[in-house]
């Protein structure tokens, strides 16, 4: 991700394109190919020279140092139940794992049994 004069310089050579592009051909994308827009308008505006407060330990654009899991979830309106990222990591489950998921109803436990390869 370019910082300073180098964000500048690079922002204005592609000035003639969409903002996602721009953002996009500064380095400001996430490791699932999502745009950081928070993090490059925040970029820009300290490469313009303004001081910006930080908001709490990490940087602006860096959720993992400044949110905590929660252990909570809810099912979503298409009725699936997202884990996430922060739960899987805590467990140590690698990308392509498989799992039996085991469904208590008397007690509304849901379980998640590794599937051997």
């Amino acid at each position: 991700m370019l910082v300073g004069k180098e964000l500048l310089d690079k922002a204005r050579s592609l000035s003639n394109r969409p903002e996602d592009e721009i953002a996009k051909g500064c380095g400001y994308v996430g490791p699932s190919g999502r745009v950081l827009r928070k993090s490059f308008y925040r970029a820009l505006v300290e490469a313009k020279g303004y001081k910006l407060r930080s908001n709490g330990p990490g940087r602006a654009g860096n959720r993992s140092s400044r949110r905590q899991a929660e252990f909570r979830t809810k099912v979503h309106g298409n009725g699936n139940l997202l884990i996430g990222h922060a739960y899987t990591k805590k467990l140590g489950l690698e990308p392509g794992q498989e799992f039996r998921i085991d469904v208590r109803k008397e007690s509304g436990a849901i379980s998640l049994l590794p599937l051997k390869k």
